[in-house]
């Protein structure tokens, strides 16, 4: 019964199902959770998916409580996290595409997709969870390899898109399963003669201290950060590298390339969603703001730097409504 949920939820439409044991099944649909079925789900349901996750991940569940894994099922690809509440089994199942969409279909403004044309510095794609942030890095990913010979290095927690053949060289390294933590992987990713480097989530100083050293020395490094807006994102990176302020400001101030914040917005005919995103450009002026400790200043640049790329997310907005795309 729970494969033929997920699909039932694939062929909606849904972005992702929860499954609980003894509650009615839970699609997401164009952001909100609506019941896709009238009948509870069985304990004896939800184990049938445990049985068919890899040993690995089967074994983490049992050990942990919790696991986080892609899972294939047939030509469909999902990211499923199983968890334990009551004593039984509950999961969370992200649908994710077969296939990598384009920058243009995402709708990624100029700024951002210019990011691919870059042979080194830091571009970080900002927003809450289940904002869309590693489709987008994926989209960038995916432009790269399909325009550049290049090596490219890609650190993910789990890995969610598998790329096609290009001119790139791709190597995915999955946290847990092929490295240890992303701090540990990075490092060891500045010997691995990248040029391009993803990485999934800045989760710790470690992890950002060596992301702008490898920004700062040749390499193009893309990665996520869990902030609400492009300048909150500046002063959390500043915040999570406290010591030596000064030298911080310069570093970041040097490597930066792009902020940008996204989210997601309901579709106006009801059927899915469309990002908006927020973009700051690394222009000379944004960096002496950064290097002279006054990131405060940076919003206004933001709202009169549309020459440089950069957009608001209020205009993002009203420009996504003056399509017809939302409400």
């Amino acid at each position: 019964m729970c494969i033929s949920l997920i699909q039932e939820a694939r062929r909606l439409g849904a972005s992702d199902l929860h499954l609980t044991c003894g509650g009615a099944p839970m699609a997401r649909l164009a952001g909100r959770l609506l019941p896709l079925a009238a009948t509870p789900v069985a304990a004896p349901q939800l184990a049938e998916v445990v049985t068919l996750l890899p040993d690995r991940a089967r074994q983490q569940l049992e050990r942990r409580g919790e696991v986080d894994c892609a899972w294939d099922w047939g030509s469909e690809r999902y990211r499923l996290n199983i968890y334990r509440q009551k004593g039984q089994y509950a999961m969370a199942v992200r649908l994710l595409n077969s296939t990598v969409p384009e920058c243009e279909t995402l709708g990624l403004p100029p700024a951002l997709q210019a990011v691919t044309e870059l042979t080194q510095g830091l571009a970080l794609l900002v927003g809450p969870t289940g904002s869309g942030k590693t489709t987008t890095l994926a989209s960038l990913v995916q432009r790269i390899n399909v325009t550049k010979a290049v090596h490219i290095i890609t650190l993910e927690d789990p890995i969610e898109y598998e790329y096609p053949a290009g001119k790139a060289l791709i190597h995915q390294r999955e946290i847990g399963r092929d490295t240890l933590s992303f701090a540990r992987g990075l490092r060891a990713a500045l010997r691995e003669d990248p040029d391009v480097i993803l990485v999934g989530e800045l989760r710790d100083s470690e992890t950002m201290a060596i992301a702008l050293s490898a920004a700062e020395t040749g390499h193009l490094v893309l990665a996520t950060l869990h902030t609400q807006d492009v300048v909150t994102s500046v002063n959390r990176i500043l915040d999570m590298l406290g010591e030596n302020q000064q030298q911080v400001r310069s570093q970041l101030a040097e490597s930066l390339a792009v902020v940008a914040s996204q989210r997601l917005l309901a579709r106006a005919e009801g059927n899915g969603r469309v990002a908006a995103f927020e973009v700051l450009v690394a222009t000379d002026a944004v960096r002496h703001l950064i290097r002279e400790g006054q990131s405060h200043q940076l919003h206004s640049y933001l709202q009169t730097g549309a020459k440089a790329g950069m957009v608001t997310m209020e205009e993002s907005v009203k420009s996504l409504r003056k399509m017809g795309l939302v409400k």
